[in-house]
């Protein structure tokens, strides 16, 4: 091969990896459980970025909002669910993901509660450190059509058990993260719409937590 021919194809080369070298990283907005700002963070186009926010209220009154963004970890699935469970509390969790230069940077919603009854009724509790409780009757209200159990645990251990209320995407959920390190596993149960509140599950909550201990 000339001379000339060799510096040619070095050239390519080197332009090659220059053009790749710049597209396989960007930008995304970061900020973690707090106001979100214009701090940057670099990620692998392969991780994408992603937008968690929710909120928490007890009988209307919100007790926390948190709002986080970054670089996915792993592959991102967006998520959006609420719930109206025993004591007043109410639950919104949004996450969006997305794949461009800063695309997160915008402000995300969480689910918006209506206050038109849909037919549904569930038992509803709410109770700290302890899987029992003595439910009440909750009429579920909008997209809310699905009766649902809570169990939330952190480093292992049982820290919230609750039942109420929860859209169809709050079913089902093993391990999710939500504010306070805390893992969810979601049971749903009962009709989509209409009928009386079907009875609690306790004890099928009770060896699903038994079962999570020894999976974690």
């Amino acid at each position: 091969m000339q001379p000339r021919s060799l510096k040619t194809l070095l050239a390519i080369c080197v332009f090659m990896a220059f053009v790749f070298s710049t597209v396989e990283t960007y930008t995304c907005i970061q900020c973690s459980l707090g106001e979100c700002n214009t701090e940057k963070q670099t990620c692998e186009t392969s991780q994408g970025c992603f937008s968690n926010k929710q909120e928490l209220n007890t009988s209307g009154v919100r007790e926390g909002l948190w709002e986080e963004k970054g670089c996915s970890s792993s592959k991102c699935s967006p998520l959006f669910f609420s719930a109206t469970l025993g004591n007043g509390k109410t639950f919104g969790f949004g996450r969006q993901c997305c794949e461009a230069e800063q695309c997160n940077q915008g402000h995300l919603q969480v689910s918006q509660k209506s206050s038109d009854l849909n037919g549904v009724q569930c038992p509803a509790c709410y109770n700290e450190n302890d899987p029992s409780c003595t439910p009440t009757t909750l009429a579920c209200r909008g997209t809310e059509i699905k009766c649902v159990q809570v169990i939330g645990t952190a480093q292992k251990s049982l820290i919230l058990f609750a039942m109420g209320c929860a859209t169809e995407s709050a079913c089902g959920l093993q391990g999710e993260e939500v504010v306070k390190n805390t893992n969810i596993y979601t049971y749903c149960m009962g009709p989509a719409s209409g009928g009386p509140p079907p009875a609690p599950l306790i004890p099928s909550v009770l060896t699903g937590l038994l079962l999570l201990k020894t999976l974690l």
